[in-house]
């Protein structure tokens, strides 16, 4: 631990590295920090990466389907799409199962630009991850798909 913090009892310091959510919450940092730092020569951060992965998927999303699978506020998914379309990297069009609704899909330019940051966002992980064995990320992968996609 840093030593850097004020003193913090022995038992709480251990309570709180004992804490899940705690836990969850650092790793989580960790990850973000490391991803936007590999991402940030493709002018990418985590969010605006994941917008455009998922733009580049088949699903061809709507932006409230973005806003819900992401977990982010609807106002934030605006702001992203908005600059990935003014960089040319999506494209807004009309769903045609809904025309009052738009989906989201990645352009040409977009799935380049998806491709090569999708291998400095692996390269970064790895790197994160190095510690893990592969059976035990596999394991930890499958434990927070669980937690982040509960059985209905």
């Amino acid at each position: 631990m840093s030593r850097d913090l004020p003193e913090v009892p022995a038992e709480v310091e251990f309570a709180l590295t004992e804490d899940l959510s705690f836990l969850l919450a650092r790793a989580n940092a960790l990850s973000l920090a490391a991803g936007n730092a590999a991402l940030a020569a493709h002018g990418l951060k985590v969010r605006s990466y994941s917008v455009l992965m998922l733009a580049a998927g088949a699903q061809h999303p709507s932006q409230r389907g973005l806003a819900e699978f992401l977990r982010l506020d609807p106002s934030q998914v605006v702001a992203l799409v908005d600059d990935l379309q003014s960089r040319g990297l999506i494209v807004r069009e009309p769903d045609p199962s809904d025309r009052r609704a738009n989906v989201v899909t990645a352009t040409d330019k977009g799935r380049s630009l998806l491709a090569a940051a999708s291998a400095s966002a692996r390269e970064a992980e790895e790197l994160l991850h190095a510690d893990l064995s592969p059976r035990d990320r596999a394991h930890l992968v499958g434990l927070l798909r669980t937690i982040a996609f509960p059985p209905a």
